[in-house]
């Protein structure tokens, strides 16, 4: 039987939970220093090597600078390049001195070909400078409970500090796959842009392999530096299940994610949480002494488990204030399981209630 609990909560904003590690079930390893499976879905871990060590994670930093750049809106707007910013070693998306480009085209040569260039140009069009820029990847990182990340540069190329753990970058993936734009772009194996002076048409490639090698791949980045090594996060889809994948210092990452994948779907399940069609909520101001609450269904993996190793939880507050608008959102649904939270589903008015002054 289903187990219900509300709460009244005064306030509905809580800060992101860190979801603590679960044992893998058997004893297979992977080549790699350092290595997390989670689902997508909830942030539970299913598959664990070394995961929680801090390490240099090369490239794969450009998830967090993308996703900021992604954040701060004007995408399309088109602007000349800063020069100093685009003077950096590494790989590149091609950037010149006076080259016209957009917000999102430097996220697609963040995330396609791994441009140090187009990371440190996002950095300075944004932020004003490089270490500016890096301030807001770490307050980002601390807002996500990313305790082992520390942000030196936004292309991922070595500073004094900058690291983080497999399951921080796993959280942190998972976080940005819940954006569109960031997830349309690093699932696409080519992109076609313009940019240059003039702009002109390019096509820029996604070092990610994985996106042709293993079916369902969706992405997410590579990276790669001689003091990190090869380094890769991964998400996948399969049968409705949806797991992330990632490996530190790994000299054979595309086989051991298809590898890990292989095990760790056979190792989830996805559920589909099945509660009363309607809730209500105390309102205030209104006619009305109840309003009807309705959510979104949701498909989530989670690890192997029996139905009743889960509960649910409405997070609300003491009251809803009329007016109230359907499709308003006035309080979450808590899915947990052994006493740990999973995902919040937002709650949702599902009827208008009008503003009422008593005579």
């Amino acid at each position: 039987m289903k187990k219900i609990a509300v709460i009244i909560a005064a306030a509905l904003f809580i800060a992101p939970l860190r979801i603590p590690e679960v044992s893998a079930v058997d004893e297979f390893s992977v080549s790699a220093k350092a290595a997390v499976v989670i689902s997508a879905d909830t942030g539970e871990v299913i598959f664990s090597q070394n995961s929680d060590e801090k390490l240099p994670m090369a490239s794969t930093t450009k998830i967090m600078s993308t996703l900021l750049c992604i954040e701060s809106g004007d995408l399309y707007e088109p602007f000349v390049v800063d020069s100093d910013a685009i003077r950096v070693e590494g790989s590149s998306m091609g950037l010149q001195e006076g080259d016209t480009v957009t917000k999102y085209a430097l996220c697609c040569g963040m995330l396609l070909p791994s441009g140090n260039d187009a990371a440190n140009a996002a950095a300075v069009k944004i932020a004003g400078s490089i270490e500016a820029f890096a301030e807001m990847m770490n307050d980002r990182a601390q807002k996500m409970g990313l305790s082992k990340t520390y942000f030196v540069t936004p292309s991922g190329l070595e500073g004094e500090g900058h690291g983080s753990s497999a399951h921080d970058m796993a959280i942190l993936a998972m976080e940005a796959l819940k954006n569109e734009t960031f997830r349309e772009i690093c699932s696409s194996e080519t992109m076609k842009l313009e940019y240059g002076n003039p702009p002109y048409t390019r096509w820029l490639k996604n070092t990610n392999k994985l996106l042709t090698l293993y079916s369902g791949t969706y992405g997410v980045k590579t990276g790669f530096t001689d003091e990190a090594g090869r380094c890769l996060v991964s998400a996948c889809s399969r049968d409705g299940k949806n797991l992330i994948c990632v490996t530190l210092n790994d000299r054979n990452d595309w086989n051991d994610h298809m590898d890990l994948y292989d095990r760790c779907f056979g190792m989830t399940k996805s559920i589909s949480p099945e509660l009363p069609a309607e809730f209500t909520a105390d309102v205030a101001g209104a006619k009305e002494e109840f309003l009807s609450v309705g959510y979104d269904p949701v498909k989530l993996t989670v690890y192997e488990s029996d139905a009743d190793d889960f509960e649910y939880k409405l997070a609300i507050p003491p009251f809803v204030y009329a007016p109230v608008k359907i499709g308003d959102e006035v309080g979450e649904l808590l899915i947990c399981r052994n006493g740990k939270e999973l995902r919040r589903i937002p709650l949702y008015a599902a009827e208008d209630v009008e503003y009422y002054r008593s005579k």
